[in-house]
């Protein structure tokens, strides 16, 4: 095809480069094809780009509800928007893959038959930056993800990230990272229907990565951390597993619901108020007031924050063994404690994957379930001698292809 030149200056090489690492050197031929059928729909004019990252989370399982602390890498895999401003309230979306979209944000109320729908996104987007009295306005826009949908990089948070910015850089307005991750948790929470918690978005929005404390959920404290992972010769590694989120609502949904259990028993709001060692002292007590599972979940609370710390003190000191050691760790207690590995008989493929790559990689490097976990994806830090056999091992069971090579994207 015919690449656009203005995706073939030095200063657009040097963006992709710093965005997509190593994926740059086909991102102009990407861009180009966005641009034609920007051009195709809309016709000629000036227009914006904007682009959101996927992310991986490192540590901090199921812990961001609670209060906790996660860490977490905005990756380079990413939704990109080109746009141009409209001087009436619609906007119109066309994404790769999907049937265009038109939405009116003329009305911004919240529609339960719009639940789970892209509408329902754009919409809440719209309505959560007039409720920080920001400005809204109407585009047209061309949409193209390499982030891909189910794989558990957070698809939807990067297209609701996107969306905030597009809109409010149309307006000539600047929004705070923070504050655009929290727009689009709105969205997703009262318009998409889903009660997702603050981190998918946050690692998104701001980009790099980050450890984030839930101390105060509406005002997360974030600290920027840096691993180059290729300077150790390690690579981070997500397999897709295969199997549907659907129908697993209720499973995710039993996680807060069994911690927030155990924190009413001491009359607190969330484990973050109660005191880990109060806790192991009254077990035996708890043992018969509360249901078992209850139990170990809230152990992997208290256990995944203290490992957080210890993280983060590995990556400061760049001590790469205990941080391996610790993504490990994570994996283990997510596996037993947290028990988030399958949620039926009939499919069991994380579990599947995880044995899998701890019989390839052993003593050398990482491996632990991504994500909200019972379907989806694995993640792995792999060495570099050991990549090939890695990929080839997992892609035999998993399916050619199903293996992705990622790199932390330092912005957001």
């Amino acid at each position: 095809m015919k690449i656009n030149k203005q995706f073939q200056s030095n200063k657009m090489n040097q963006l992709f480069h710093e965005l997509y690492l190593s994926s740059a050197e086909d991102t102009p031929a990407r861009y180009s094809i966005i641009h034609d059928h920007f051009m195709q729909i809309y016709g000629a004019g000036d227009y914006r780009i904007f682009s959101a990252p996927g992310r991986v989370e490192v540590s901090g399982n199921h812990t961001d509800h609670n209060n906790g602390l996660v860490i977490a890498t905005a990756v380079d895999c990413d939704t990109v928007c080109f746009a141009r401003k409209r001087e009436d309230m619609v906007i119109n979306l066309s994404s790769f893959g999907y049937a265009p979209i038109t939405v009116n944000l003329n009305n911004l109320d919240i529609c339960k038959e719009e639940y789970n729908t892209t509408i329902a996104l754009v919409r809440g987007v719209a309505a959560g930056l007039r409720k920080n009295n920001h400005k809204i306005c109407g585009f047209d826009a061309v949409v193209h993800s390499t982030v891909l949908s189910g794989s558990g990089l957070s698809s939807s948070a990067a297209f609701e990230v996107l969306l905030a910015k597009t809109i409010s850089t149309l307006c000539n307005e600047d929004i705070d990272p923070i504050e655009c991750a929290k727009i689009a948790q709105f969205a997703e929470n009262h318009y998409f229907g889903k009660p997702s918690g603050l981190m998918d978005q946050l690692a998104s929005s701001v980009g790099g990565l980050i450890a984030i404390d839930f101390l105060d959920p509406t005002t997360p404290s974030v600290q920027k951390l840096s691993l180059d992972l290729q300077q150790y010769g390690y690579h981070l590694i997500i397999t897709d597993t295969g199997g549907s989120h659907a129908d697993l609502t209720p499973h995710y949904a039993t996680i807060p619901e069994e911690m927030h259990m155990v924190a009413q028993y001491y009359n607190k709001e969330t484990l973050r108020d109660v005191d880990a060692k109060i806790f192991m002292q009254d077990l035996h007590q708890l043992r018969d007031e509360l249901p078992h599972r209850a139990l170990l979940r809230a152990l992997h609370y208290f256990n995944e924050n203290a490992r957080v710390k210890r993280q983060i003190d590995a990556i400061i000191e760049g001590d790469m063994r205990l941080f391996l050691d610790m993504v490990k760790s994570s994996g283990e207690s997510s596996y037993h404690l947290l028990q988030n590995i399958y949620a039926s008989k009939e499919y069991q493929g994380l579990a599947l994957a995880l044995h899998i790559a701890s019989e390839v990689l052993r003593d050398n490097g990482a491996w632990r379930v991504h994500g909200g976990g019972f379907a989806g994806t694995i993640q792995a830090f792999v060495p570099q001698d050991l990549l090939d056999e890695y990929v080839d091992t997992l892609e035999s069971v998993f399916g050619k292809g199903n293996c992705h090579k990622l790199f932390i994207r330092s912005k957001g």
